[in-house]
């Protein structure tokens, strides 16, 4: 048998093999424990989530899509569940997960107004300050929005109005300026308390 022949042989096993394997690469991906629990999360299927979250050692609450990179809390925020928001982080997600954009679940409530889900965020400690890939925080989301209410909530926690954003380099507060309807938003932040300059010495 020629080389040419045994070659072209070998080639066409080789794509066999492959044909073979992709179909089991893709089952053994939706079989995976990190998909069923997002599946379980995406269907708000309680019961299933309920039952793999209580499975000894496991890690599936931090899981996240292999596509957009979003975790549970991505996903239970972007529907604006609060009660199913309340049992993921009873479960002590790392609240401040980003996705391929890299929005938090922060990020995420900012951009739909979803207060209530954002103060439970911030309760749990996450950093009000964390920025997308672009630099953009939730409190120049919710500036650009003019969400008055979320950008209380913001500043209230610590939001700094003054961190500019890599895409156009501008801050919450330069963005309110520029607003010629975003005169409530700009009061908001030049009323918002400031943070206390650290003591030198003794008191």
């Amino acid at each position: 048998m020629s080389d040419f022949i045994k070659r072209t042989a070998r080639a066409g096993l080789a794509a066999m093999a492959a044909a073979m394997l992709l179909p089991g690469v893709a089952t053994a991906q939706f079989q995976s424990p990190a998909y069923q629990f997002l599946k379980a999360v995406r269907d708000a299927d309680g019961a299933k989530a309920t039952e793999m979250l209580n499975e000894p050692g496991n890690t599936v609450i931090d899981s996240r899509d292999l596509s957009t990179g979003q975790a549970a809390l991505h996903i239970v925020v972007a529907r604006r569940d609060l009660s199913w928001l309340g049992f993921m982080l009873a479960r002590n997600p790392r609240v401040d997960v980003k996705d391929k954009q890299g929005n938090t679940p922060l990020m995420i409530a900012a951009q739909l107004g979803f207060a209530e889900g954002a103060a439970a965020l911030i309760q749990r400690r996450a950093r009000v300050d964390e920025a997308n890939n672009q630099g953009e925080t939730p409190l120049i989301r919710a500036v650009q929005l003019r969400d008055i209410r979320m950008v209380r909530l913001l500043l209230d926690a610590g939001a700094n109005a003054d961190k500019a954003d890599t895409l156009a380099g501008m801050s919450a507060r330069e963005y309110a300026k520029r607003d010629a309807r975003g005169s409530a938003v700009l009061r908001a932040i030049e009323e918002a308390k400031k943070p206390k300059a650290a003591t030198v010495g003794p008191k």
